[in-house]
């Protein structure tokens, strides 16, 4: 039996560090062509920025706000080892150090008529991802996704409408998908996850992701009718990536969380309170085991240095912390992992904890 997918992680997701300078610079190093660039300030309050080849360069948008799309032109190229950076100061700014998290998709999107709406899909099938782009219809309707396993979460925004937020469905926990109820999502600036009224967001009625299509209700969020949205998928891989949940017992010595690789990245949410930050730890900033430095995705702060709470471990991860953002008593969390390495190759090489 495969113990992975994917023996190097880093062909497919990788974090890359860099001081800005002000002007323009090209960021090598990242490995492949990145079609998703992640980027935020680490020691400024500057937004989170993000860039993809789908939506193409000049063209921001914020985990931290509600915003629509944004004209600001951080990532002029997406390159073969990176990607090339103008002057915009919430990627570039001088002297101060960034974080770009980067993932490889499909490279130039391509038209997707597998759903009721057309999509422009840039997939990766190997690693479980796709950027999805299509023109909001207002009604209930399929969209393909251009992966060939079902979507486990999926990450939405409105690209013109200003006052929507993102919206985030999950196939994984119990009783809460896209298809329980009048369909289960996250958003990136609430606390619980919600089930909402009238409008649906994930179809009338709802449905969790197929193999090839995704659907999409009368909710102004994810499918405006004639506006532009944006969708980021995902399914997990094994040894690569993993999405799913688990429950906090409160104690320092907290939760251990399975993934079978070691994770390179995570971002983890509490669904089940009042949690409303989205907190992300990687395995490039300084920091170690268990004072790794901590972003949140929601907000625009600097990077929280003191923090002891994550244990980042060879086969998964370990909250060490009472802390209700990650390990409340009895309280449900939804998280997303990249691997850096897989527990055990395909070849049965083990890796080392960090």
């Amino acid at each position: 039996m495969a113990y992975t997918s994917i023996n190097t992680p880093t062909d497919y997701f990788n974090t890359k560090l860099y001081t800005g300078n002000g002007s323009t610079q090209s960021i090598t190093g990242v490995g492949f062509q990145a079609d998703l660039v992640w980027v935020k300030c680490r020691n400024d309050s500057y937004h989170h920025a993000n860039w993809d080849i789908v939506r193409g360069t000049s063209n921001a948008l914020q985990t931290s706000t509600t915003s629509a799309e944004q004209t600001i032109e951080g990532v002029t190229s997406f390159d073969s080892d990176g990607f090339t950076l103008s002057t915009a100061a919430s990627a570039n700014s001088n002297t101060k150090t960034f974080v770009s998290w980067n993932w490889l998709a499909g490279g130039t999107a391509v038209s997707n008529t597998n759903g009721d709406i057309t999509s422009s899909v840039s997939a990766n099938t190997t690693a479980g991802f796709s950027i999805v782009s299509w023109t909001g219809s207002g009604a209930s309707n399929t969209v393909g996704h251009g992966l060939n396993s079902p979507v486990q979460l999926i990450i939405v925004k409105n690209r013109t409408d200003s006052v929507t937020d993102w919206r985030i469905g999950n196939s994984f926990i119990s009783g809460q998908t896209m298809a329980d109820g009048n369909g289960y999502y996250l958003e990136f600036d609430t606390d619980a996850i919600s089930n909402p009224g009238g409008q649906t967001v994930w179809g009338s009625p709802p449905a969790n992701p197929t193999s090839t299509v995704f659907k999409v209700g009368s909710n102004n969020s994810n499918n405006g009718s004639g506006d532009a949205i944006i969708a980021y998928c995902f399914h997990s891989v094994k040894g690569f990536s993993k999405f799913g949940s688990y429950t906090g017992n409160g104690s320092t010595d907290g939760t251990f969380v399975y993934t079978g690789f070691k994770p390179a990245w995570i971002m983890i949410k509490q669904i089940s309170g009042s949690g409303t930050s989205w907190n992300i730890w990687d395995n490039k900033r300084l920091g170690y085991n268990i004072k790794n430095y901590q972003l949140e995705a929601n907000t625009s702060v600097v990077e929280n240095t003191s923090l002891e709470r994550m244990l980042l471990c060879s086969n998964g991860f370990k909250c060490l912390t009472d802390n209700a953002q990650i390990n409340g008593s009895g309280n449900t969390y939804i998280y997303m992992a990249f691997a850096e390495s897989p527990f055990t190759t395909s070849t049965g090489i083990p890796t080392t904890a960090r």
